[in-house]
Parts: structure tokens; C-alpha cells; sequence
């Protein structure tokens, strides 16, 4: 079952303060304000998907603050992707400002100020992703917070879809499930976000940051190709094999690393799951793109320290 924070049965004197240490608590930590006093009602139910967190918030209106104060005393490194489902939501980020309508949905980082605006009672869902997984896929997120998506494109609605229906059966799911799912939710948005970055002109100031959304997300969709290159790659964009290696340069990696360690990472997800046991190793190796055995071994040792068959065997008997 999922976990339940609730305002209800506190005294009124005392709800917008156990409010604020609910959604701290839940989220990261947050300043709340609201004018409704004593009448004030918020309930937050909770339940973990693999690496991420799946929240339902229904709230009367309030306006909620991420403050410089806050981040310097806090840790938590998360993106929040904010799902509308009833009421409408203002997110500020980044210098920019969006609502988020039923059957949309932003999201916000919490390692930069934000503010959430509900001028009225609300409800929404809010899939909490540690920041690495997302930046994983795509790179920074300062050119995709305080943007709605969800109302045109398949890939945006599919996303919505997706992660809400995901969300709303997070407790019933088996570990193992959660986390894979929460990895194909993550990629789908990734789809979607880099989808709209690649049709939406912007600023010269984030174009490179926009390419690299684009590169990464172009990388992952083919990591099963064994023949996937650099020139390929670059071709596909429309940019140099330099510019390409120049963009990954920016997070101290190149093509041939970042591929290697994608496809490693996906291997690694793959022999860590009792659902693909069944799957021999070279099986999983090859469709991740390698087309050697021993070199698959050699580096899956040298990136995890054991070999894939030690490292499943572990991840087996837990």
C-alpha cells in the first residue's frame, strides 16, 4: 500500500505547518504559504519505483518556494516531473514561467530556486527522479524546466500517459519491475523532451546544450546496432564527427566511451534482472550492441570489477 501524509484530523492552527514538514519530507525541502489558515487541507500519498519516487498531492491553493537558502542546506538532487490531473499549476524556473493544465506536464529541478503557483484547489502527480538519471539520457536540464508538454505531440502524450498509469500502480509492482519500469519511463521522456527540443528554435545561448539532448537521445535509440559510428551519428544530426566528440567533451567523455558505457550500463540492468535469468549472457552482450564476447568481458570487468557472470550470480542470490 501506498504511504499517506495527510493534514487531516491536526488542528487547523497547525495544518499549514504540518503541511510544509510533509511535502520536506516527501519532496525536498520546500517553503509553503497559503492565505487559508485554519481551513487549509493537503494529502500526499507515496510509493518508491525502483530509483524514483511516485507522489498523488491533492492540495487546497497555495504558493510553494525552492529557495537559494534551502538548496545550500540540503543535498537532494532530483528533477520533479509534475503530472496535472485537476486544477491548474504555475512552475517558475530558469527564467521562465508555464502552467501546468490537466493532461500536461512540467518539470522542475531542485538544485536551482523554483516556485509552484495554485491559485485553487489541485491535484497532481509528481515523479521524482534522481537528477543522474535523466542527465544520463540528456544532459543539463536548464533549457527544458518551465516548459508544458503533453498537449500536441503523440510522443508527449505518450510520456503523460505512460508515467501516470505507472505512478498509479507503483505499489502494487514487484522491485524488480519497479526498477525497469522506472528506467523505460525515463526513457520515454527523454524521447519526448528531445523531440521538442529538436522542432522548438532556441536561443544561440542553449543551442549546444539542446544538440547534446539531441546526440544522446539518438545514441540510446541505437545502442542495439552493433555498426552504430560516430560518422553515422554525426550524419543523422547534421553536425561534424568533431563537433560530436566536442559536445561529450563538455562532460569529459567521447563517442566511443559514452557508447561503451550506455551499453554497459543497459548489460549491467539487464544480468542485475530475475525476469531475463533465463537470457545467456552472450545473448544479452549482443543485444546491446557488442559482437565480442571477450571483449564484452574484459571491459564489463574493468567498469564493474568482476565478470558478468559474477556480477549476475551476486545479483541473483540477493
Amino acid at each position: 500500500m501506498p504511504i499517506q501524509f495527510t493534514t487531516d484530523g491536526s488542528p487547523g492552527y497547525r495544518r499549514l505547518a504540518l503541511w510544509q514538514d510533509i511535502v520536506c519530507d516527501v519532496f525536498v525541502g520546500l517553503d509553503c504559504k497559503s492565505d487559508l489558515g485554519s481551513a487549509f487541507r493537503g494529502s500526499v500519498t507515496q510509493a518508491t519505483l525502483g530509483k524514483a519516487v511516485c507522489s498523488d498531492v491533492c492540495s487546497d491553493r497555495q504558493h510553494v518556494f525552492r529557495t537559494p537558502s534551502r538548496i545550500a542546506r540540503s543535498d537532494q538532487d532530483f528533477v520533479l516531473i509534475a503530472l496535472g490531473n485537476r486544477g491548474d499549476g504555475g512552475v517558475v524556473q530558469d527564467g521562465r514561467e508555464t502552467v501546468i493544465h490537466p493532461g500536461e506536464f512540467a518539470l522542475y529541478d531542485t538544485t536551482r530556486p523554483y516556485e509552484l503557483k495554485f491559485n485553487g484547489s489541485f491535484t497532481q502527480t509528481i515523479f521524482k527522479v534522481p537528477r543522474e538519471m535523466l542527465q544520463r539520457r540528456l544532459g543539463g536540464t536548464e533549457t527544458l524546466t518551465a516548459i508544458s508538454f503533453g498537449t500536441d505531440a503523440p510522443l508527449e502524450r505518450l510520456a503523460y500517459d505512460f508515467i501516470f498509469r505507472l505512478c498509479q500502480s507503483a505499489d502494487r509492482l514487484a522491485p524488480n519491475n519497479s526498477a525497469a519500469l522506472s528506467e523505460q519511463a525515463v526513457d520515454l521522456l527523454a524521447m519526448a523532451l528531445s523531440e521538442r527540443l529538436g522542432k522548438t528554435p532556441l536561443p544561440s545561448s542553449t543551442h549546444r546544450s539542446a544538440l547534446l539532448y539531441r546526440l544522446k537521445a539518438h545514441i540510446r535509440a541505437h545502442l542495439a546496432d552493433p555498426d552504430l559510428s560516430l560518422a553515422e551519428t554525426a550524419a543523422a544530426l547534421g553536425i561534424s564527427p568533431r563537433y560530436v566528440n566536442d559536445l561529450l567533451a563538455d562532460e569529459e567523455t567521447s563517442f566511443q566511451r559514452h557508447v561503451l558505457a550506455e551499453r554497459l550500463a543497459q548489460c549491467r540492468r539487464d544480468l542485475a534482472s530475475p525476469m531475463l535469468a533465463h537470457r545467456h549472457i552472450s545473448e544479452i552482450a549482443f543485444a546491446w550492441g557488442f559482437n565480442d564476447l571477450s571483449h564484452f568481458g574484459r571491459v564489463f570487468r574493468e567498469h564493474f570489477g568482476m565478470s558478468p557472470r559474477d556480477f549476475r550470480q551476486g545479483q541473483l542470490r540477493h
